[in-house]
């Protein structure tokens, strides 16, 4: 969903909910990066662990803009940059399987107290370059726009206690603010200097101005939301990225869940979305807004008849398309939304036991496809 237009997503205390202002077909939106880094380049210098990955991605991105920029006009360096970074050289549970052998015995070798925030800043550096040149190269003549992809999770204080509202907060420079900050404001959020202190990275003066304001749109990934409560971690040989916020993240308080849990295992939560986009608009300087990806994942479903009456995920996005709605209403420049995904698809470790789609992919009957109840709801409600 773009520009142009007008659509209704339903009622709320008895009016109406209207959107205007959006268009509907298909415009690409390109991902450069999306955490698959060539095994070459890991070889030879470590991948984002080096600087030297930063010339290499350039390259890689020029040539994407003069091979398809005269068709592509949204262009985002890399897709969910924290979760790269924490799941590949933290927990390593995803490539290129690195941390400290405390973490996970299975990580042939890493350091999970420095690598997360090296990979960090290296990615922060190549995107501010590949924008800079798409900037001063490329959009005078393509006329496109440059961005990047952050997978926020909104975090709720844990009770009203101020221990508690600051931990809340911390949790969201750890893991929006350490790659947002430096995009708006040329620096990581205070709460990572002071605790994180010379394992985090500096910027050189010239980096700093480099990377602040080096976007022309943010996509915003949305998927769920926790509760924030204060925990203090000793700084003792077993530190990490996860437990430098002080801050003990969950998904039950007193018992009951932050929001209602249906197929795969994630809190349902639209609230956070808008307030996710609203804390968006009023700390960073209301940045242009697509919201890349929301959805909705079962498990283990198999015959068509059961992933065709996907119910669970029309709820989803109607309670979801509420929130951003609520946003907008706030002010915040939300220009798109991106159901994930439009087809059943490869889910990562998880393989095709995890279907996020909107249509159903049987993949014991050559790839056969088939509308859902929550592919039909989009078909009549962006005509209605």
């Amino acid at each position: 969903m773009a520009d142009g237009g007008e659509w209704r997503i339903g009622e709320k205390n008895g009016e109406e909910m209207v959107m205007k202002g959006f268009r509907f077909g298909i415009t690409p939106f390109v991902t450069i990066f999306h955490w698959d880094v060539p095994q070459a380049l890991e070889d030879e210098y470590g991948g984002f662990l080096s600087t030297n990955i930063v010339d290499d991605f350039v390259d890689f991105a020029e040539l994407c803009f003069k091979e398809f920029g005269d068709r592509v006009k949204y262009w985002t360096t890399v897709n969910e940059p924290l979760t790269f970074c924490v799941a590949g050289y933290d927990s390593g549970i995803l490539a290129p399987g690195r941390c400290s052998a405390w973490r996970n015995n299975d990580c042939p070798a890493g350091n999970s107290a420095t690598e997360p925030y090296l990979v960090a800043h290296n990615i922060l550096l190549s995107h501010a370059a590949i924008s800079h040149l798409y900037r001063e190269k490329y959009k005078p003549s393509q006329n496109g726009e440059i961005g990047i992809v952050l997978n926020p999770t909104w975090y709720v204080s844990y009770s009203n206690s101020k221990a508690d509202k600051e931990a809340a907060q911390r949790a969201l420079d750890f893991g929006y603010g350490w790659f947002l900050d430096p995009l708006v404001f040329g620096d990581y959020p205070e709460s990572m200097r002071r605790l994180v202190g010379k394992r985090l990275p500096k910027f050189t003066t010239e980096q700093s101005k480099m990377v602040k304001g080096s976007l022309d749109f943010l996509g915003v990934n949305y998927y769920t939301s926790n509760f924030a409560a204060h925990a203090h971690f000793h700084n003792g040989p077993n530190i990490s990225y996860t437990t430098d916020n002080q801050a003990n993240l969950t998904t039950e308080r007193n018992g009951l869940p932050i929001g209602e849990v249906e197929g795969v295992a994630l809190n349902v939560y639209p609230q956070g979305l808008r307030e996710i986009l609203v804390y968006t608009k009023n700390n960073y300087n209301s940045p242009t807004i697509y919201v890349t990806e929301n959805g909705f994942g079962q498990t283990n479903i198999t015959k068509v008849e059961e992933g065709v009456k996907d119910v669970g995920r029309l709820r989803f996005y109607q309670s979801h398309l509420r929130a951003v709605k609520e946003a907008i209403d706030h002010g915040v420049n939300v220009k798109g939304f991106f159901p994930w995904s439009f087809m059943d698809t490869w889910e990562w470790n998880s393989g095709f036991t995890e279907r996020f789609g909107l249509i159903f992919v049987d993949f014991k009957n050559e790839l056969k496809r088939h509308p859902k109840l929550s592919a039909l709801w989009f078909k009549k409600f962006l005509r209605s």
